[in-house]
């Protein structure tokens, strides 16, 4: 899973993406002091592969991980040219999600450009500069294939089709996400507006209400997932050693930490579904998308494992975190075995059983 964290100038994205991957990323009182882009890998906080490896022991435990890239905040005529962030809107194209960072904290030493809190004001720039961006992509597509369309090539005029649709879509204020295209259609413009958004809302070292509450309802308006967090104490417990955080967490009123809040929000909004292997020397997390079948998820293990796909024996996390041994399970008929059309479910201990 990959990340792309974006924001205006000042809005602590630096001290959130530290505070997240426990780097060292620049972060001072002045914007731009981001230039090039942050790159952070972090793993996957996840309690089932915690006990999994206690169950069996291994010599390896592989968690799965998340890639956060931070760029440049952007600012108003950032597609023109404007401020440092347009430079790195190319980054955002790779990732899987975008995490829209929007500043709802007030602080005399930490400078706002704008100079007040307000999170309709500050999402919607960002948003229009991120439209622009794909508008400009989706004109230059169009125009490279409206000439080979008129000679009567059907791939060419049917995806001329879909520009036209996203270029009226995008100059009328609309996301790519929203105007019901096809996803295989649009998969390889990279577009901005086409991946779902996350808004975390840096609340300080308290929340405003009425500023949380501005934030929820612009996400839910545009059917995205919502954080609330503190970059300040977020950067507080990546300090701590892993032993001390709980505790720190309970003191402050937190049942997860921001890291754990943004990866399963983000999971949910992708759709993610998690499955564990256990097999030989190694306990590991693997990562696909809901309604994923045995053998493409077999497939990112290796390659041959999809090409040569027999079956898969499968079990339950909460089964094996009960009975604590596979002969139970076999024993109480908790094991599966399931075939090329079975849907991996989050949670799922596989298996695979292929023919090289």
């Amino acid at each position: 899973m990959r990340i792309g964290i974006v924001g205006l100038p000042n809005v602590g994205k630096s001290t959130v993406f530290n505070a997240l991957t426990a780097g060292h990323a620049a972060a001072s009182n002045y914007p731009f002091t981001t230039i090039e882009p942050n790159v952070g890998d972090v793993v996957v906080p996840d309690r089932r592969l915690r006990r999994l490896s206690a169950l069996f022991g291994p010599k390896k435990t592989t968690p799965a991980s998340v890639r956060f890239v931070d760029i440049a905040g952007l600012v108003a005529g950032a597609s023109r040219g404007e401020g440092l962030g347009n430079q790195f809107l190319g980054h955002l194209r790779e990732v899987d999600a975008i995490l829209h960072l929007v500043r709802l904290f007030d602080a005399a030493d930490v400078v706002n450009p704008l100079g007040s809190i307000d999170a309709r004001r500050d999402v919607e720039i960002v948003e229009t500069e991120l439209l622009l961006a794909d508008l400009a992509s989706v004109e230059k597509a169009h125009e490279k294939l409206a000439a080979k369309a008129r000679t009567g090539d059907e791939v060419a005029r049917a995806m001329t089709a879909v520009l036209e649709v996203l270029k009226a879509g995008l100059a009328a204020g609309k996301a790519a996400r929203t105007l019901g295209l096809e996803e295989p259609a649009i998969k390889g413009l990279g577009l901005l507006t086409a991946k779902p958004v996350l808004f975390v809302g840096n609340v300080g070292d308290r929340e405003d209400p009425g500023s949380c509450s501005a934030l929820v309802g612009l996400a839910e308006q545009r059917g995205a997932g919502h954080v609330l967090l503190s970059g300040k104490v977020e950067a507080e417990i990546a300090e701590l050693p892993e032993a001390e955080r709980t505790a720190f967490l309970k003191e402050m009123g937190l049942g997860a930490s921001g890291l754990e809040r943004v990866i399963e929000a983000a999971s949910a909004l992708l759709r993610l579904r998690s499955f564990f292997t256990v097999r030989g020397e190694e306990v590991r997390a693997w990562t696909v998308t809901a309604g994923t079948k045995a053998p493409r998820a077999a497939g990112t293990i290796h390659t041959d494992f999809e090409r040569g796909f027999i079956k898969a024996d499968v079990y339950r996390f909460e089964d094996i975190d009960r009975f604590e041994k596979e002969a139970v399970l076999r024993e109480r008929g908790l094991v599966r075995t399931e075939g090329r059309d079975y849907e991996i479910q989050d949670g799922d201990v596989c298996f695979f059983k292929f023919n090289v």
